[in-house]
């Protein structure tokens, strides 16, 4: 298994690249991301940040007016906004997952209709897979198109869906052909404003309360037949091959956190005093600091070179272990970004465990960060059966 270390380490745009993000982040969105999570409303803020400076998609590519970024430019991103908002990284990495299934499968023309309006920042994409009934088990969905002259025509419920009700776009997967279970599974582009789409009230989350998660109703929606991604039967594929992609963006968000995590409790332990001296003098805290400093290392040499295989196959090249690497950086990294929020609350103490202070919010942000896109457990079987 060749290294991806010596062939696709950051590059110096790349660092350029994270300074401005960074920037940016802590002038536009850290001020908000308290209240944001307090209320749990939508960091409109963040979203104009991102895209008055062109950072809200930037894996869309150039044909379509967007940033044509790569794999870890896109990582570097949501990297640097999940530092200072859980909420907020969700906009790019959100945008990326619900719009990628096009860029990979759909029309020249369904391709112009989307993503023009997601690179200038007029619209948001979401992705439709899971359903009350249809989680890990994706390929038990019950949601149905069916074909009628020139249009489809869609019912079912779509459930634990990331910023549904802002997002215009959403992917869809619905069954066209229940005799072929997964290979009777279709995608379609439905949008925000057609007949009979409608939305459930935003769950009330442990995390990430920034970022509206509701049901996606869909009541005899018809939408043109030329909005199906690719062709019939191919949803499926077509939407593993984008989780394949996109877990490692879930990566990126969860190293984020946990940089944010580090940051902030490094800098508490230099400040706050106890028998005399500060608290990062004790040995004990000193390899606390040690240990998580070293999985944020891990994590992103993993999450980094996964970027790497998924840029190679986005330009041709075979799929090779990238199922496996996405399904490990987003694993590895997600299990690390939980333990090292949970030690920043605990080298904190009692204020660690108050709203008064970050690293509470970023530790119940970590979590879901093991849960969706896969949970965990899921993301074992994945590598299990796709060893390197």
């Amino acid at each position: 298994m060749a290294s991806d270390f010596d062939l696709y380490r950051p590059s110096e745009e790349h660092e350029m690249l994270r300074d401005s993000v960074r920037a940016l982040a802590e002038a536009k969105i850290a001020p908000y991301a308290a209240e944001v999570d307090e209320e749990a409303r939508f960091p409109q803020e963040a979203l104009d940040a991102l895209v008055a400076n062109d950072l809200h998609a930037v894996h869309v590519p150039e044909a379509y007016g967007g940033a044509g970024a790569d794999a870890l430019a896109t990582v570097i991103v949501i990297e640097e906004v999940a530092r200072v908002c859980g909420s907020s990284s969700l906009i790019p990495a959100v945008n990326k997952l619900g719009s990628l299934p096009v860029i990979l499968s759909a029309s020249e023309e369904l391709k112009k209709r989307c993503l023009t309006p997601l690179a200038k920042g007029d619209a948001m994409f979401s992705y439709c897979l899971s359903e009350p009934d249809a989680g890990s088990d994706a390929g038990g969905m019950k949601t149905k198109a069916v074909r009628d002259g020139d249009s489809w025509v869609l019912n079912g419920v779509k459930r634990w869906i990331t910023n549904a009700g802002v997002s215009d776009y959403y992917t869809v997967m619905a069954v066209t052909d229940p005799d072929k279970r997964t290979k009777g599974i279709s995608a379609f582009v439905v949008e925000k404003d057609d007949e009979g789409v409608s939305f459930g009230a935003p769950e009330k989350k442990l995390g990430i309360k920034g970022s509206p998660t509701r049901e996606v109703y869909l009541d005899n929606v018809r939408i043109p037949a030329d909005r199906m991604i690719g062709a019939e039967g191919t949803g499926f594929a077509t939407a593993m091959k984008t989780l394949d992609h996109t877990r490692i963006t879930i990566a990126a968000q969860a190293l984020g956190l946990a940089q944010g995590a580090l940051d902030y409790a490094k800098g508490y332990v230099q400040e706050r005093k106890q028998f005399g001296k500060p608290i990062g003098d004790f040995q004990g805290v000193q390899f606390m600091l040690a240990d998580m400093a070293m999985k944020i290392e891990a994590a992103r040499q993993l999450t980094y070179a996964a970027a790497a295989r998924s840029e190679r196959v986005s330009e041709g090249s075979d799929k090779e272990d990238l199922t496996f690497f996405g399904a490990a950086a987003k694993c590895y990294a997600s299990d690390a970004a939980m333990e090292i929020t949970t030690d920043a609350v605990q080298l904190l103490g009692g204020y660690g465990y108050t709203r008064d202070y970050p690293v509470e919010r970023m530790m119940r942000d970590a979590k879901i960060t093991q849960i969706y896109e896969g949970t965990n457990q899921v993301q074992r079987i994945v590598m299990a059966r796709n060893l390197p």
